[in-house]
């Protein structure tokens, strides 16, 4: 073609043919793991940060040194961190260490859920889909709303005083 004559979206299709790769090569993607067969992944809810390891075990799972049991006491705080094991049926089979700085407990086992989902992903890639779907590898992004001058809250305001 010369400098004078126009593509076409014909074209430009083959030419979008001819230079991309191939479903299958951009959809396979490498585990990712350290010397010693494990994954890391960084998971956040709110202000907590969960840094979490996952490797093949026999589904012991230690936050901050701590049994999961110990410090996640409520049951649905346990449930929540096993969700990702559960919906990649996968359960008792990674042990998973993790270090959870920031938050409540409650932040902190969304973080720690999060967390443990990106590390599943990056041992076995193969799980992206199911864990995506189920809305696992998504940051949920509310965080509390910081409060404003002239308030007493973020929105509620002072009483009003008559006299």
């Amino acid at each position: 073609m010369s400098a004078t004559q126009t593509r076409t979206l014909a074209d430009l299709k083959d030419l979008a043919v001819t230079t991309a790769a191939t479903p299958a090569e951009t959809a396979r993607r490498e585990p990712k793991r350290d010397s010693f067969g494990r994954s890391y992944a960084t998971g956040r809810r709110k202000d907590a940060v969960a840094r979490v390891w996952v490797k093949p075990g026999k589904g012991e799972i230690s936050i901050n040194g701590k049994k999961a049991a110990q410090y996640f006491a409520r049951p649905v705080l346990r449930m929540l961190i096993t969700q990702p094991f559960l919906v990649a049926d996968r359960y008792n089979q990674f042990d998973v260490f993790c270090t959870v700085t920031g938050g409540g407990l409650s932040g902190q086992a969304g973080a720690v859920r999060h967390g443990i989902s990106r590390a599943l992903v990056n041992y076995d890639p193969e799980l992206r889909s199911i864990l995506k779907v189920a809305g696992f590898l998504t940051r949920d992004s509310r965080v509390v709303e910081r409060k404003k001058y002239g308030r007493a809250k973020a929105r509620r305001r002072f009483q009003f005083s008559k006299r």
